[in-house]
């Protein structure tokens, strides 16, 4: 998978609609038709606060279209609740598109696409993208209940199998969603997004069933361009996405530092060093 360069600039957006979709879960739809064009699925915005006195939030793009797009997001600190406030008519600022979203190359026919809580902004999109050419979509969805389980009825509405797992058991499988993949048949690619513990564990069924598998990592960004270096994962040397920056140097390690937010924020799982 190369890092692929995106037309990332500061776009003025407004809301053109607000809703919640869960306590603590709202969909921001948003004005940009711009932006909305060069989305690429799996990508994601660093969102402004009201005021921008705040550092910018990454949240992935849930849908794109000529009209602009979507952010799913949880409400989880004084950053989100500025956004949750937001009201049709208001502005909102975006930097955007960022991170090379999913390789959907290769045309594949048989996808699994695991999420895990708010890691279900991130995969809509390729979703979308993979039914409309084709392809047989399993969405493994895990949350903390069936609460938690937000817009799984939109998938389901694009096609997409739907198998759920939740961790108190109101909702379809009662535990892991990794383990409904695990006793299925297996897809010929995944794709995940969600919270590290559940990628990691992907990534080891992924390396055990000889399976392609590309995860998304979810990570707080302080700038989302690459510039600090504060959001590195260890890659092997040989992969695409390993930075030219530093330089190596002879007889150097076979790991190298990449940047989520810039070489990333997905990554093919055997190439990860983590």
């Amino acid at each position: 998978m190369e890092t692929l360069s995106t037309p990332a600039r500061v776009f003025a957006t407004t809301v053109a609609d607000r809703r919640a979709c869960a306590p603590g879960v709202v969909v921001l739809s948003l004005s940009a038709p711009e932006l909305g064009s060069v989305t690429r699925p799996g990508q994601y915005v660093m969102a402004i606060p009201p005021g921008g006195e705040r550092a910018g939030t990454a949240l992935g793009i849930y849908e794109a279209g000529d009209g602009g797009i979507s952010l799913l997001f949880f409400v989880t600190g004084s950053r989100t609740a500025a956004l949750a406030g937001l009201r049709p008519g208001d502005a909102l600022d975006l930097l955007g598109p960022l991170g090379n979203g999913f390789d959907l190359s290769g045309d594949p026919r048989d996808v699994g696409i695991v999420a895990g809580g708010v890691g279900i902004a991130s995969v809509l999109l390729p979703a979308i993208a993979l039914r409309r050419a084709g392809a047989r979509v399993r969405l493994y969805y895990g949350a903390r209940s069936a609460a938690h389980l937000v817009e799984a009825e939109r998938f389901a509405g694009e096609g997409c199998e739907l198998l759920l797992a939740t961790d108190d058991g109101s909702a379809g499988h009662r535990g892991y969603v990794t383990e409904l993949i695990a006793r299925d048949d297996a897809p010929g690619l995944l794709l995940a997004c969600g919270p590290s513990p559940m990628l990691r564990a992907v990534g080891r069924l992924a390396e055990e069933r000889g399976l392609r598998a590309q995860l998304s990592l979810e990570e707080t960004f302080a700038c989302g361009v690459g510039g600090c270096w504060g959001c590195v994962v260890p890659v092997v040397r040989e992969s695409a996405q390993a930075p030219s920056f530093p330089p190596a140097s002879a007889g150097g390690s076979d790991v190298v530092n990449a940047r989520i937010c810039k070489e990333g924020p997905v990554f093919w799982a055997h190439e990860l060093r983590w």
